[in-house]
């Protein structure tokens, strides 16, 4: 991104001391000198900021760093197969009639009206959590269980473990025992011999996977310099897309198998990565300096930089980083300072705002695929398809485009498409599909926009706790999704209607926040509001 001029010497009240140097240098910082001084100037010493520091060493971006971003993202992949596995774990299997030459029993009859041996699945019972235990007939809130389950399991995770890797844990550290916790029990629910087992797992597979997205995307970007941040970001939606998409694949190769196969088939590669993430992922550098682990963070930027000299040390130690500030934060602390600033709680409430709107439309859409008259392995085809170009416009234009105006236009874009899926009849229905199309994809890029907007909000103290938070929202959007799909299997305006109505009104709080294109991440709090006040950044003191 483009760099915005931050240089702030410290007022003598603020909370740094001053570090005074002799000017030896032939340049002096402040050129007020005089001929007749006898002795050289003592002056301010002015403190390169955390990210000046990391761009000298890792602006350019190299091999090394490729291969971590990489590493670090692929986690979407699984992240992407456990959310939406559930469209075809859960999905009710096509049947037909047995006794055609009745009238009993018709393509359009209420299969839950027709008596028993009337009609017959078109595959094994087993293929289905519905068919396989009875749930055709049960309520809507039994049969959206194991999904509503899975999303409050990511609720209930994110809380608790939603600032671990900006205190204690770490980045790395939180990947690997979130991607290990959701693949063990992606494994255990191949077991699950009743629906209430088999929730009881699914939340505890969102459980891990709560944090996941937050820590993949903050690691990458934070491994890299800011002219690749943005980039490296969306690289981790198109791996999103990838697990997305490798679904309906996998889905559709054993659609005659049972559904725990399809368990099996992604949870196991899952477990394998948490190996990969353990050996060869290396720590956030920020995270590591700003926790006062000075000599792990250097050993860091040696591995992945573009040089490797001696200057690493005496560059970091002059940086205005109190170890006694930042090594005693206890689990919700993190979160309390968010709390305590207005213009963080200002911005965190608007930004989570958005993100439960979007959360409830992009996590909703998928699942609401069966209500419409079309074949579902093609219709999820379709819908993570469309995420590809979501994330091609957030890489290739993310440098141009003005982050509120995007969500804005996205989110009322999708909203009003989800609403003429309702007005739309019966007989539009390829004109519905593609309706539903133009929604999800202007969600997808609303949700891409969001992420990448909320990292440029908030700085490094607290931005891992941030994007919990933006993703806690998004996920509680997400637990009212399997019963709105449910009770609009047979009223639309229910399931599409209501997605319609919430995205616009929750897409309208972007209008609070600052823009944050072209400016630099800060790194502490403070900074953030000398940032302000200094008027060089991209919110104003009243942000």
């Amino acid at each position: 991104m483009r760099p915005a001029i931050r240089e702030h010497l410290h007022h003598p009240t603020h909370k740094h001391k001053h570090k005074l140097t002799y000017m030896a240098d032939s340049t002096p910082l402040l050129s007020q000198s005089h001929p007749a001084d006898p002795e050289p100037l003592l002056i301010p010493k002015h403190l390169p900021s955390l990210d000046e520091t990391f761009e000298r060493y890792i602006g350019d971006f190299g091999w090394a760093q490729l291969l971590q971003a990489f590493l670090v993202s692929f986690a979407w992949v699984f992240d992407a197969q456990q959310t939406f596995i559930s469209v075809f774990t859960d999905a009710e299997p096509p049947w037909h009639c047995t006794e055609l030459g009745t009238e009993l029993c018709t393509s359009v009859s209420n299969i839950c009206q027709l008596p028993k041996g009337s009609w017959a699945w078109d595959r094994p019972a087993d293929t289905s959590i519905v068919s396989e235990w009875t749930l055709v007939c049960a309520g809507s809130i039994i049969k959206s269980l194991p999904a509503s389950s899975f999303f409050t399991g990511c609720m209930v995770g994110g809380l608790v473990l939603a600032t671990l890797a900006d205190s204690s844990f770490g980045r790395k550290n939180m990947l690997f025992f979130s991607c290990l916790l959701m693949s063990a029990t992606g494994i255990l629910t191949i077991f699950s011999p009743n629906v209430w087992i088999y929730s009881g797992f699914r939340f505890l597979s969102g459980f891990g996977r709560a944090t996941i997205g937050t820590c993949a995307i903050v690691l990458s970007t934070e491994l890299v310099g800011k002219r690749w941040r943005s980039q490296v970001g969306v690289c981790g939606f198109f791996l999103f897309t990838l697990g997305f998409l490798s679904l309906p694949a996998i889905a559709y190769l054993s659609r005659s198998s049972s559904w725990r196969y399809l368990y099996l088939w992604t949870s196991v590669p899952a477990s394998l990565y948490c190996v990969l993430v353990h050996f060869f992922v290396r720590e956030s550098p920020r995270w590591l300096l700003v926790r006062g682990r000075k000599e792990e963070a250097v050993a860091t930027l040696k591995s992945i930089g573009a040089v490797n000299n001696s200057s690493f040390t005496l560059s970091f130690s002059g940086l205005p980083f109190e170890e006694e500030e930042t090594t005693n934060l206890h689990l919700y602390s993190v979160i309390s300072i968010l709390l305590e600033k207005r213009w963080a709680l200002r911005r965190l409430s608007a930004v989570m705002t958005v993100g439960f709107g979007l959360g409830m439309v992009y996590y909703g859409m998928p699942l609401a695929l069966g209500n419409l008259p079309f074949n579902l392995y093609w219709n999820v085809t379709f819908n993570a398809l469309s995420e590809l170009p979501a994330s091609l416009i957030a890489f290739f234009f993310i440098e141009r485009l003005n982050r509120k105006s995007s969500v804005l236009v996205f989110t009322m874009t999708s909203g009003v498409c989800s609403i003429m899926c309702v007005v739309m009849g019966e007989e539009w229905a390829s004109l519905k599909i593609g309706l539903e199309l133009v929604s999800f994809f202007s969600t997808c890029t609303a949700f891409d926009i969001l992420l990448i907007y909320t990292i440029e909000l908030f700085p490094t103290c607290v931005r891992n706790s941030a994007m919990a938070m933006v993703r806690q929202a998004l996920v509680f959007g997400a637990v009212f999704c399997p019963v709105i799909v449910e009770i609009g299997r047979g009223n639309g305006y229910l399931s599409y209607g209501v997605f319609g109505v919430v995205i616009i009104s929750c897409g309208l709080f972007v209008g609070c926040l600052p823009e944050t294109k072209g400016g630099t991440l800060c790194d502490t709090m403070e900074e953030e509001e000398n940032k302000q006040r200094a008027g060089t950044g991209t919110g104003s003191s009243s942000a």
